[in-house]
Formats: C-alpha cells, sequence, structure tokens
C-alpha cells in the first residue's frame, strides 16, 4: 500500500462506520424528466468536492459536523435512461436505510427522487409531513403527458400523505390549476408567521424536508435547471430553515442543482452550505 495520503471522495468529516452514524447521505446522480436544462446528475459529485472548501462549524446553529455522526453512502448507479429502474433503486435504498434506524439525506438529482423515497418513508411513518421549499408548485397532474415528472413530484407525493400534510414554502410560479390545488388544500405558506402557527400542529410528528434550490433566486442559484427570478436570498432561506429545529424531521433532501451553469462554482457551494445546514438541523 502506498504511503502518501490520499483525499477521500466522500463528505467532509464523514464517519466510515455505518452503524455508528445517526444519518446517511445519499447521491442520486439523476435528471431524466428534467424539463427545461438537464444536468443535476452531475451534482452528488460536485457537491462532495466542495464540502472540503467551507467549514464544518456553523455559527448559525452553534454546531460542528464534528459534533455529529453521518455517513456518506455514496451515488446509487443508475441504469442510464431507464426511470423505473432508477425509482426501484431508490425505494430500495430509502426502505433499507430506514430499517437501520438512519436517517436518509438526498443530494439530488432532480426532484423526483422525492418520490420514492416518501413511498418508503410512509411504510414507517404514519401522520407523515412534508416541508417543502421551492419556487414551483411541482403539482401538476401530468406533464406532456408524464406522470413522473419532476413537475408532477409533490403532486405524487400528496396521493401518499394526503394534501392536508403538505407545506409549501417559496413558490412562485406554475398553472391555475395548481394555484387552485394549492389555495384549496392550505398548501402555501406566505409568511413565517403563518408557518410558526402551522408548526404548533406538527409537535412530535415525523416531518419530512425537502428543498429545491430554486427555491433561491437566480442571482445567487444561477446553477440550477428551471430559474425562477423574485426568489429567497441565502440568508433568508436558513431563517426558515432555523424555524423547523425543534421538530422531529425523520429525513430530509436537496435536490436540483445543475452546476455546469454556474462556472464561477457559487451556485455548488451554496448547495453545500445548505446540505450542511440540514445536516445538523436533523441531527
Amino acid at each position: 500500500m502506498l504511503s502518501v495520503p490520499f483525499l477521500p471522495r466522500n463528505w467532509t468529516n464523514s464517519t466510515d462506520n455505518f452503524n455508528e452514524a445517526n444519518t446517511v447521505i445519499v447521491g442520486l446522480p439523476y435528471d431524466g424528466t428534467c424539463s427545461y436544462r438537464p444536468g443535476t446528475r452531475f451534482a452528488p459529485e460536485l457537491i462532495r468536492i466542495a464540502s472540503y472548501g467551507i467549514e464544518t462549524y456553523s455559527p448559525i446553529q452553534d454546531k460542528d459536523l464534528d459534533d455529529i455522526k453521518f455517513y456518506d453512502a455514496g451515488e446509487i448507479e443508475f441504469q442510464l435512461g431507464n426511470r423505473e429502474d432508477t425509482l426501484k433503486k431508490i425505494e430500495i435504498a430509502a426502505e433499507e436505510t430506514l430499517s437501520f434506524n438512519k436517517k436518509w439525506l438526498g443530494v439530488g438529482g432532480e426532484h423526483l427522487v422525492t418520490y420514492p423515497v416518501m413511498k418508503a418513508y410512509a411504510k414507517k411513518f404514519s401522520d407523515l409531513h412534508v416541508i417543502h421549499f421551492d419556487a414551483h408548485t411541482d403539482l401538476r397532474e401530468d406533464y406532456l403527458n408524464e406522470k413522473l415528472s419532476h413537475a408532477c413530484v409533490m403532486k405524487r407525493v400528496c396521493e401518499i400523505i394526503t394534501p392536508d400534510n403538505l407545506i409549501q414554502i417559496g413558490i412562485r410560479s406554475g398553472t391555475p390549476e395548481e394555484f387552485k390545488f394549492m389555495k384549496e388544500n392550505n398548501t402555501l405558506v406566505k409568511t413565517q408567521e403563518s408557518l410558526k402557527q402551522r408548526l404548533k400542529f406538527l409537535e412530535n410528528k415525523p416531518v419530512f424536508l425537502s428543498v429545491d434550490l430554486d427555491v433561491l433566486d437566480p442571482s445567487l442559484m444561477s446553477g440550477t435547471g428551471t430559474p425562477e427570478p423574485g426568489g429567497m436570498t441565502y440568508n433568508e432561506l436558513i431563517s426558515w430553515l432555523m424555524l423547523l429545529k425543534n421538530l422531529n424531521i425523520v429525513g430530509a433532501d436537496v435536490v436540483e442543482l445543475s452546476p455546469h451553469y454556474d462556472p464561477s462554482g457559487v451556485s455548488t457551494v451554496t448547495a453545500t452550505k445548505i446540505i450542511r445546514e440540514v445536516l445538523l438541523l436533523i441531527n
């Protein structure tokens, strides 16, 4: 064996002991249903690299990655172009993660990767709630005659958890039908005060957190497949996330970074810092 040190290809400060970890990071390099600009399949690897360029300490939460135990499982190998195989592999991986009583932290990839995870989570957790940060409603019944699309993912999730258990934040784009659905089912939360009221009913209930990075304004998150002007700043997103710190968050994912649309790399670093905060938040 060579004596010189080699850098690992996993998240900085992750443990190599699966059994002692509370959370498992899983890379989901899939962008098979991207409706505008593909490229999210390249995100998990570049996020891992970027993790070595940020501090492990969060002054926002006064916590350090050294204070928690998490395992980087690497990336699931998908059969290119086979959506059904991809979704099945994700569901099986999520089920296996939960069978070891670990929390899932998915790193996408496009937003459709959330759907099979919800299928696995619903088998273990009754009355599961989802808090969804996004620019888009993702509530279409179908997109180009496809029901399994990142544009439809939250509509499919609602078929698993019911709309009553969905909270959506940051939404600013969708069809009239989607906005009507949000209004009729009261899924959209527009202010932090409104969210605080909703959170009173989530005490001790299992919550899954899903963050689509295009919730951020494209002026600072240009590296995404469907940029949507009018979004949050980084600090605004973090302030919303910190309202969730007392919830029973049983899993999470962060999706929709398309790193190559931002050659500066700032979008990738921003995504990595958000994942750090989510990782500390759920542990």
